[in-house]
């Protein structure tokens, strides 16, 4: 495979991601970005993606970038290979992660991300706009109010177990797509997501494992402030999986009955 400024042996297409082409070639990862429409939720840009690699270079958090480039029109990103294996166990060690990922200072030009139930509320309606049906979601709109977080944080923006990557004894975070400028409560939020954990582990996480990661969490104040929001996250991933299901995807019905579900088995009647 060539690309501009880039020569490397025959590639092997990697499995897992769903919005991008990406490839093992010997000791690198090259990841070809998609051109096709805006995803409502998880964005995908390039240009986030090598600042934060760049930013936290030497923290073992993320893996070293390698090149970036423009190929036929279309962005592209390597960056070295870790020999890992996407997240199964222990979820107190994510929560860890998370937390030391969110005292790091984050580099200039991400965007604010959705802070306080407000601004979830925009996202979610903006979301189920795009929807053929709503499936009785707008019915659902959690109650109350959360105000925004005064100081928000860097976020990855998308730490699901096909993002985490374990190995000797460690974890790093890849696919830096969307990171942002936001509520830390975001990320505890979409890993304890079921649909998400169905999508990428196959099952949603044991009362165990959440407990475990919400007590790995090193700020009680945020874990706190995730479970206030809980209903919104949840009301919030409902219409974007119902987005995605419309478009064809039979696993993100699933994904988006299990969230429909914690999103009733929560919402004060």
């Amino acid at each position: 495979m060539s690309a501009t400024g880039l020569h490397v042996p025959a590639p092997r297409r990697l499995a897992g991601g769903r919005s991008n082409h990406v490839w093992r070639a010997g000791a690198l990862v090259i990841k070809l970005y998609a051109a096709d429409g805006a995803n409502p939720l998880f964005a995908n840009d390039p240009e986030r993606e090598a600042a934060v690699l760049t930013a936290l270079s030497g923290t073992g958090m993320v893996p070293p970038l390698v090149q970036i480039g423009v190929f036929e029109g279309r962005n592209w990103l390597s960056y070295a290979h870790v020999n890992g294996s996407p997240w199964e166990e222990d979820a107190g060690h994510v929560a860890q992660l998370l937390g030391r990922l969110h005292d790091l200072a984050p580099p200039s030009g991400l965007p604010a991300g959705a802070n306080g139930s407000a601004a979830l509320e925009r996202q979610t309606s903006g979301i189920l706009a795009r929807c053929t049906e709503q499936k009785g979601l707008p019915e659902l709109r959690p109650l109350g109010r959360i105000p925004p977080l005064p100081q928000p944080v860097l976020i990855h923006g998308d730490p699901v177990p096909g993002n985490l990557l374990a190995h000797d004894g460690t974890l790093t975070l890849i696919d830096w797509q969307c990171p942002q400028v936001g509520d830390p409560a975001e990320d505890l939020a979409l890993f304890l997501s079921p649909a998400m954990q169905l999508m990428y582990r196959g099952a949603p996480l044991s009362k165990a494992e959440e407990d475990a990661f919400l007590t790995g969490y090193p700020d009680r104040r945020i874990t706190g402030r995730a479970l206030a929001l809980m209903p919104w996250f949840h009301w919030r991933m409902a219409a974007y999986c119902l987005w995605r299901a419309e478009r064809g995807g039979e696993k993100d019905w699933q994904a988006f009955e299990l969230e429909r579900a914690a999103l009733q088995s929560i919402r004060p009647k």
